[in-house]
């Protein structure tokens, strides 16, 4: 499933009271198992204040940052896909959830509780991974592809971590730049333009968090900013905050929250790119 499933990842912690995360800007799609019921209440554009609840959530793309309130015992599973593997999973443009949290049982319908229920009920999370491994490796194989050239579009914005001009990509998969647009749109639920914005402010936080680098001017001018201004106007966009408080935040949410030290398990390997799940 390479190039469809980044990662599964297993959670069970618990919250001492209740905590408020902000989720930035992703061209993924994030879906959540709940294996018992949860307290959450979402606001998918932090800055309107509007919150819902929803159960087992599954995160569109999205192009603004999105408010999460939790509380208590967090215990399931988290899928992480690509654009073309949320499309195949689905079976939906993805331009219908962009920007919005939705059940899973609304997408999968009435299996998605009882396929819940049995991965709750395994012994252990290798087990639970097995099985996730088996039922999206069959659903996603049957499900729809994304247009050729909305996929090689889509491949070519992510492997350059954004670093690609508009129009040519669109000279590559044979379309004009309207055209191109129109149809990404449709079928990611974003334009090239914000997949490339979205992807290029990943790659500097990711230098910034796992490499050498010594600040974030040199995350972004390694990343392909240009300057300084264009960087951090970026960053507010869509992450909802300035490089140092987010900076600040990722280093000192975990102690005063948690019990004791996440428990997390991860398949297939290590989250990478944007810690979404990191900060308050």
């Amino acid at each position: 499933m390479a190039g469809l499933v980044l990662d599964y990842t297993g959670q069970d912690w618990t919250l001492t009271r209740p905590l408020v995360r902000q989720v930035m800007a992703l061209e993924t799609v994030l879906c959540v198992i709940d294996f018992e019921p949860h307290v959450r209440r979402v606001d998918t554009d932090s800055r309107a204040g509007r919150w819902s609840s929803v159960g087992s959530p599954v995160t569109g793309v999205r192009d603004r940052p999105m408010a999460i309130e939790q509380d208590g015992r967090m215990y399931g599973l988290t899928v992480r896909l690509t654009a073309p593997g949320a499309r195949a999973l689905f079976g939906l443009p993805l331009s219908e959830i962009a920007n919005k949290c939705v059940g899973l049982g609304d997408l999968l319908g009435p299996g998605a509780r009882r396929w819940a229920e049995r991965l709750a009920e395994a012994p252990d999370w290798p087990a639970r991974f097995r099985m996730v491994d088996s039922f999206l490796s069959a659903r996603i194989c049957a499900g729809p592809e994304l247009p050729p050239p909305v996929r090689r579009a889509w491949q070519r914005l992510t492997d350059r971590s954004g670093d690609v001009r508009i129009g040519a990509l669109a000279d590559e998969v044979g379309w004009s730049r309207q055209h191109l647009n129109t149809r990404f749109r449709s079928e990611v639920g974003l334009s090239p333009k914000t997949v490339a914005r979205i992807a290029r402010l990943q790659r500097a936080m990711f230098l910034m968090r796992d490499t050498a680098s010594s600040s974030w001017a040199d995350a972004a001018a390694a990343s392909g900013y240009t300057d300084q201004p264009h960087f951090n106007r970026d960053f507010r966009l869509l992450t909802g905050c300035t490089p140092t408080t987010f900076r600040a935040l990722t280093s000192e949410w975990t102690d005063p929250w948690e019990t004791d030290r996440p428990r997390t398990s991860v398949h297939p390997g290590q989250l990478i790119g944007a810690p979404w799940w990191s900060w308050q």
